[in-house]
């Protein structure tokens, strides 16, 4: 299910017609050799493509705003090849509405120590040109990214093909459409949000159905497509019967088939991308939904449990940030649930009552079915595993009344000590940095929610970089926190982004 463009981004050079014809030949050619070598590199995840070099101010702003409108444009880079007055960028910039990375780089690796003259210096001015282009963003106050190096650099290529990442995250979130099915869990504060102001910010839709809707849809499913879909399941997961009857346990997963298969059709049906679910409001649905969950999940769309919309849509935006990523350890949705304090082996278990996506398992996946105290229904179908080990992010997207915050925790992902034979839940455990002790205090002072988005594979550089775009306030918790200086990051912060 996870569906997005074949997205491109422009590349556009700025010069002027000063130095004459032959300097601007030179800067197109120099420039279109540097698309070629990039998209030639296989460090980038998106196409980019060379766009005429802009001199003045009506070709500026007609090329920027025909990236506004074109569909397939997720940003553009720029870079100043030559010297390219600033004030001819401003109404461009000031119509420009997607993501922008200024490219600090130039054509020639090495000064030309024995032919360099005024003609090769005139000609070849990124350091000169960039900063007086760098300049008029600081003055309009306008959010971009900088990147500097050479433009031949795998490691500078795949910074760009980071931020890529990053750009089609921000346009992508304004597609985001979040289905709540029911409402938010009762009394719960830090889950619950100004979905007008999401709108208003992030471009989010979020919606609300009664669970019987969905619940019609799910029993309209055919029992021949939900024994398909059992079979499916049995080829692919281990089954774990553990002493219960065979057929019932069947009859079980395939409650999860229907429920899967149903809220697919009625999320496609209505164009969502995400949803939401409340253990307390599950209408005639069977079984709190389980293995369905993690399945779709798995396919991309968001989810978080009751009722937090919020983590939902990051959750999906996330996955789409790593879509099509090389070797991608996985994105889910993840709960706190408990620590371990051990001096040396502390860390956070992480789970969910049941919703874990298999995208971040490591080794078997299993099938078990449990009694569940909350819901009130039979035993729900569950994938059980452990996750994978390694770095990763772990965010949280929280409403402090007169502003969004992100907060982002670098996180290291560790094997416990030990199996957990009676826990029927797919589980994680990670250490936040710097350590257990400083990470889940900073983490409280910030108001950071027991749900978190995370991923292995994007970096806080990047969710730091949507949020500058989004315009909302983002914090980070990593190796170098101490609690005086977060606090008083939080103090400073309080006032900048105050309405």
């Amino acid at each position: 299910m996870l569906k997005s463009k074949n997205y491109q981004f422009w590349f556009c050079t700025g010069s002027q017609d000063l130095y004459g014809d032959v300097c601007l030949a030179h800067v197109a050619e120099h420039s279109q050799k540097i698309v070629e070598a990039l998209n030639a590199s296989g460090n980038l995840p998106y196409e980019v493509v060379w766009k005429p070099t802009l001199i003045t101010n009506e070709l500026i702003r007609k090329t920027l705003n025909e990236a506004n409108t074109d569909e397939n444009c997720a940003g553009v880079i720029t870079w100043m090849h030559t010297f390219s007055p600033a004030k001819s960028w401003i109404l461009g910039l000031q119509e420009y509405r997607k993501p922008l990375l200024h490219f600090h780089t130039q054509f020639n690796r090495e000064i030309p120590y024995d032919t360099i003259d005024m003609d090769f210096m005139n000609e070849n001015q990124a350091a000169h040109g960039d900063r007086e282009y760098g300049h008029i963003f600081s003055r309009l106050g306008m959010e971009r990214k900088v990147i500097m190096g050479y433009w031949e650099d795998a490691d500078i290529q795949k910074k760009i093909g980071s931020w890529m990442r990053t750009a089609v995250g921000v346009i992508e979130s304004s597609h985001i459409r979040v289905m709540r099915i029911a409402d938010n869990m009762r009394n719960v504060a830090v889950t619950e949000g100004d979905k007008v102001e999401a709108q208003i910010k992030f471009g989010w839709e979020i919606d609300a159905y009664p669970v019987n809707e969905i619940a019609a849809e799910v029993e309209s499913v055919s029992k021949g497509d939900i024994d398909a879909l059992v079979e499916e399941y049995y080829d692919k997961y281990e089954i774990l019967l553990e002493g219960r009857d065979e057929k019932e346990f069947r009859e079980h997963v395939a409650v999860q088939a229907g429920i899967e298969i149903g809220f697919e059709r009625f999320l496609e049906a209505k164009n969502y991308q995400a949803i939401v679910t409340h253990f307390g409001d599950l209408g005639s649905l069977r079984q709190l939904p389980g293995l369905a969950i993690q399945r779709l999940m798995e396919k991309g769309y968001g989810f978080a449990g009751e009722g937090d919309w919020k983590t939902a849509a990051m959750v999906r935006l996330m996955k789409i940030m790593t879509q099509g990523m090389k070797d991608a350890k996985g994105t889910s949705f993840m709960e706190d649930y408990t620590y371990n304090l051990v001096p040396g082996k502390e860390g956070i278990l992480q789970a969910h009552m049941l919703e874990v996506c298999p995208s971040v398992a490591e080794g078997k996946i299993s099938i078990k079915e449990q009694p569940l105290s909350m819901g009130d229904r039979e035993d729900p179908a569950r994938l059980v595993f452990t996750s994978k080990t390694g770095p990763a992010i772990a965010t949280s997207l929280i409403d402090l009344g007169d502003r969004f915050r992100l907060i982002i925790n670098d996180v290291d992902c560790k094997k416990v000590e030990k199996p957990m034979p009676k826990l029927p839940v797919a589980t994680a455990f990670w250490t936040p940095q710097p350590n257990l002790q400083t990470g889940a205090e900073a983490w409280i002072l910030a108001g950071g929610a027991h749900h978190t988005a995370f991923s292995y594979d994007l970096t806080s550089e990047q969710m730091g970089d949507w949020a500058a775009c989004m315009g909302i306030e983002a914090v980070y918790i990593d190796r170098d926190t101490t609690i005086r200086q977060f606090r008083n990051e939080l103090l400073w912060n309080s006032a900048v982004y105050r309405k």
